[in-house]
C-alpha cells in the first residue's frame, strides 16, 4: 500500500471539488480497487508464474506458454487500470487548482484600496474556498468524466479480449520450442476466477457511477439554466410580461363609462364657454 500513497492524497483532495456521486466513485477507488489490489491481490497472483506447470521437460516451452497465455500479469493490468482511469481526475484537479489560485489572488485585489473598481469578481469559488462547478470547471469536470468512461470501457473490452473472465485450470500450447501440443495448468483457478469476477464487478460499478455523474451534472445544469431564464423574462426589467393579459370586469367598464361621460360633459361645458365668448366679441365688435 506504500506504492499507493502519493496517489491516494492526490486523490483525497479531489473530493472537496467534486459532487456527491464523484465522492461516492472515489470510495469505491479507494476502497475496493487500491485496498483489495494491494492487500489481497498479491497473495492470490504471487504464485502465477511459478505455479504454471506444462507437461514437458523441454527447455523454454513453460516460458513461452506462459507468455502467450497471459501477454501481460493481471495484477500489472489492473495497476494500469487504476492509473489511467485516475489520470483525467488528476487532469481536474490540476484545473481546479488553478482557478482556486487567481480567484484568491482576484480576492487579494478587491480586498486592496481601489480594488473595488475592478470588474471582475469570483465566480468559481466562494469565500470558504469551496468550488462551483459551472462554467469553465463545468466544462473540464464532464469532459474527464467521458474520458474516464471511455478508458474504463476500454479496459473492460480488453480483459475481455486477452483472457476472458473466467480462469480455465488447462491451457494448450503448441508454440515453440515445445515440440508437440502440450497442456500447461494454472494452480488455483477457482480461486483467481472469483477474484476476476470481482475486480470486473468493481470496473462495471465505477462505469456506472461515472455514468450517473455525468447526466447529473447535465441535468442540474439544464435546470438551474431554465430557473434562471424564466427569472429573467418575469424580472422588472421586462414589465410587459409580468403578467399575462387579462379580461375587464364589470367594474371596470362602468369605471370606465363614468370617467367618458365626465369627459363628454367637461367638453360640452368648455364648449359652451367659448361659444359665449365669441358672441360676446361679435357684439362689441359691432
Amino acid at each position: 500500500m506504500g506504492d499507493w500513497g502519493f496517489l491516494s492524497k492526490l486523490l483525497d483532495k479531489v473530493q472537496s471539488h467534486s459532487t456527491v456521486v464523484g465522492k461516492i466513485w472515489m470510495s469505491v477507488l479507494f476502497l475496493f480497487r487500491i485496498m483489495v489490489l494491494g492487500a489481497g491481490a498479491e497473495n492470490v497472483w504471487g504464485d502465477e508464474q511459478s505455479g504454471f506447470i506444462c507437461n514437458t521437460k523441454q527447455p523454454g516451452c513453460e516460458n513461452v506458454c506462459y507468455d502467450w497465455t497471459f501477454p501481460i500479469s493481471h495484477i500489472r493490468f489492473w495497476v494500469l487500470q487504476i492509473i489511467f482511469v485516475s489520470t483525467p481526475t488528476l487532469v481536474y484537479l490540476g484545473h481546479a487548482m488553478h482557478v482556486i489560485h487567481k480567484e484568491n489572488k482576484l480576492r487579494e485585489l478587491l480586498s486592496s484600496p481601489g480594488g473595488t473598481r475592478l470588474l471582475k469578481v469570483p465566480k468559481y469559488t466562494d469565500d470558504k474556498g469551496k468550488v462551483k462547478i459551472r462554467g469553465n470547471l463545468l466544462g473540464s469536470y464532464l469532459t474527464q468524466l467521458v474520458v474516464k468512461i471511455l478508458i474504463e470501457a476500454a479496459f473492460i473490452v480488453g480483459q475481455y479480449y486477452l483472457y476472458g473472465f473466467v480462469m480455465v485450470p488447462m491451457f494448450p500450447c503448441s508454440k515453440k520450442p515445445c515440440p508437440f501440443t502440450v497442456e500447461c495448468y494454472m494452480s488455483r483457478p477457482t480461486e483467481k476466477t472469483i477474484f476476476i469476477i470481482f475486480m470486473l464487478v468493481v470496473a462495471c460499478v465505477s462505469l456506472l457511477l461515472n455514468v450517473i455523474e455525468m447526466f447529473y451534472l447535465i441535468c442540474t445544469r439544464v435546470r438551474c439554466g431554465s430557473r434562471s431564464h424564466g427569472r429573467k423574462v418575469t424580472s422588472a426589467e421586462n414589465p410587459a410580461r409580468l403578467s399575462s393579459p387579462t379580461w375587464p370586469t364589470a367594474e371596470d367598464a362602468l369605471r370606465q363609462n363614468k370617467m367618458n361621460m365626465d369627459l363628454e360633459s367637461s367638453q360640452s361645458i368648455a364648449g359652451s364657454l367659448d361659444g359665449a365668448k365669441e358672441e360676446k366679441r361679435l357684439m362689441s365688435g359691432q
